[in-house]
């Protein structure tokens, strides 16, 4: 079996990359670059509007609207003119394309934080929050961003990808987010947004630089070599020192991102009692102190043994010295007191628990008049009793009472208020009717039957 041949294989595969057919000449990818430096006339007024754009979008935390603001943006013009500069030893289109980087970004920051200091709303939203904490991530975000562009810029098929670089590295949001904080003086907000950038920045035109060397642009001064050499270093060293705050705050994002899992897992494995469920569980890291409150719901369980027994177990999944703060209903001053409910699952609770009790006392209150009714039917023959030895003297006993009559054809069950009475002697039936005339208005019964009977407690005969 023949062996395929590494020399063609190699050459094939270069083929894929080979960029010299599709690249314009160097003058005209230059002339776009040193066109898009200069900052004046209509430029620096679509500038002024794209911040005003993306300042809304961030005031009203509106994604659309940002990303309409950074395809609205010419902010990439002098970053990848110093790139190119630095790329082909141009000192004057260096010069003139960091003044006119800096004179876009005063304006950008002024413009955004006179915005913010005439907006009615000044509340950091997520869209943000999110550009006062660079990583990592950032560096590679701008500089893969930047090699797009200046790929893109050199090549005669231009497709989507200026418009994709401008959105990708995201150079409006974060100067508006300066102005943001300086106008609302949090310092965190401004030195954040102008780290992130500031990385953008510099990544961008170091991706430039390198393209430039890739394309095998011609160097314009072959002249000062030594003060070539001098300049590329002076980036280098920027863009390192640009690399290492994010390089830190990554590695605080890793942390911080660990702690989290590990404090989740510890919880789904620990915290599963009988009668008892995890309502809520917060993980908090600052710098060194971490704490971990667990809120619980249902049948308490004892505190301190409690808190002890799993702060043992802590170690066990990457939480050691992390203090434990477990809150239970009965705990005073806890979150679980009905004034404090603030989440709706807690008020949700609270309400189904309200209704259920209001119900309980309902049917407590319909017993307590059932019984008391009762009570009242038993003890009103001794009552009357008095007043039957005037009017009634015919009667020698009577008890009053309530029944259950079951009707034999059609089972129907009705309530029968029955008077058990034992004569001494007979009455008429004029006095019988006046007799159950006496019961029903003194008993306040509308009806009721009359029984003889000989004995009563004895069987009716």
């Amino acid at each position: 079996m023949k062996l395929p041949d590494l020399t063609q294989f190699k050459s094939s595969l270069k083929g894929y990359f080979d960029l010299s057919a599709d690249l314009l000449p160097q003058a005209e990818a230059e002339q776009t670059i040193r066109e898009g430096v200069t900052f004046r006339g209509t430029n620096i007024l679509i500038l002024i509007i794209a911040i005003f754009i993306a300042s809304l979008g961030l005031n009203v935390n509106s994604t659309a609207v940002i990303i309409g603001a950074m395809l609205i943006s010419p902010l990439m013009g002098p970053i990848i003119g110093i790139g190119l500069a630095v790329g082909v030893h141009d000192f004057e289109l260096m010069k003139r394309s960091f003044r006119n980087l800096m004179m876009a970004t005063l304006f950008s920051v002024a413009t955004s934080c006179v915005y913010f200091l005439i907006s009615p709303v000044n509340e950091g939203h997520s869209e943000l929050l999110a550009r006062t904490s660079p990583t990592i991530y950032d560096v590679f975000i701008g500089f893969f961003g930047g090699a797009a562009g200046i790929i893109a810029i050199g090549s005669r098929v231009k497709g989507n990808v200026i418009p994709g670089v401008a959105i990708a590295t995201a150079l409006m949001p974060p100067l508006c987010t300066v102005g943001y904080g300086l106008a609302t003086w949090q310092m965190h907000y401004f030195f954040g947004a102008l780290l992130l950038f500031s990385i953008n920045s510099v990544f961008i035109a170091c991706a430039t630089t390198l393209g430039v060397k890739l394309m095998r642009y011609s160097i314009k001064d072959f002249s000062d070599l030594q003060r070539a050499r001098k300049v590329r270093n002076i980036v280098y060293t920027v863009a390192v020192l640009t690399m290492i705050p994010t390089c830190y705050l990554t590695y605080r994002m890793f942390q911080q991102s660990s702690f989290k899992n590990n404090c989740e897992r510890f919880v789904d494995q620990q915290f599963n009692f009988e009668g008892t469920q995890v309502l809520n569980s917060t993980p908090v890291m600052n710098g060194n102190e971490k704490m971990l409150t667990v809120t619980l719901v249902g049948r308490i369980l004892p505190q301190d043994s409690l808190t002890l027994a799993l702060t043992d177990k802590l170690p066990e999944y990457h939480l050691g010295g992390t203090r434990l703060r477990i809150i239970q209903g009965d705990m005073p001053g806890s979150e679980f007191d009905a004034g404090e409910l603030t989440s709706t699952m807690l008020r949700d609770m609270y309400q189904v628990t309200q209704n259920t009790i209001n119900r309980q006392r309902e049917t407590i209150d319909s017993l307590k008049s059932v019984t008391a009714g009762i009570a009242r039917s038993d003890t009103m023959g001794a009552v009357i009793t008095p007043e039957l030895r005037v009017l009634f003297p015919e009667v020698g006993e009577i008890a009053v009472t309530r029944a259950i009559a079951s009707n034999v054809a059609t089972g129907k069950l009705d309530t029968v208020n029955v008077a058990m009475v034992r004569y001494k002697r007979m009455m008429g039936t004029a006095q019988s009717a006046k007799f159950k005339k006496y019961l029903q208005a003194r008993l306040d019964i509308k009806n009721i039957t009359i029984v003889p009977t000989d004995k009563i407690g004895g069987n009716v005969k």
